[in-house]
């Protein structure tokens, strides 16, 4: 069972938090330590993903992944082969809460995502990138490395 998977009531103004927190930090203590606290979310915070992941167990990425999208309504598509997982996201839930409230998205708000799946993917056969086609558009890619 997913670790994090939270049923109750969903309140979306944590984006508003988190945007802002984003922008406090790479202003105040720079983007590299902003990279450092994102990864360190991944690999510790996620630990139970982290974990799976390092020994080359994906089911609970992929629930996780599902679930948080499913869960904010975004539109989506998760695609799974043995060796490589895609999640397209269509309309950012973030993006779109955030543009709801009429506050500006953090330049940093894609580098949380890259940041968080490269901490969850440290130190494991996993690794993962972010292709963003467009504001609230990207694809995030967790590949099995080569060996």
């Amino acid at each position: 069972m997913l670790r994090y998977q939270e049923n109750n009531q969903l309140h979306r103004d944590f984006h508003g938090t988190t945007n802002t927190t984003l922008d406090y930090i790479a202003d105040n203590y720079g983007v590299d330590a902003l990279k450092s606290i994102l990864q360190d979310t991944g690999e510790k915070v996620y630990k139970s993903i982290h974990d799976k992941l390092a020994a080359g167990d994906a089911s609970e990425l992929l629930e996780h992944l599902n679930w948080f999208y499913f869960r904010e309504g975004a539109k989506y598509q998760l695609t799974v082969e043995p060796d490589e997982i895609k999640l397209e996201v269509f309309e950012c839930p973030a993006i779109r809460h955030l543009k709801k409230m009429g506050l500006p998205v953090s330049k940093h708000a894609c580098l949380q995502t890259s940041e968080v799946n490269a901490g969850m993917c440290k130190n494991t056969q996993w690794e993962s990138s972010v292709e963003v086609i467009g504001e609230g558009h990207c694809i995030q890619t967790f590949r099995k490395k080569e060996c």
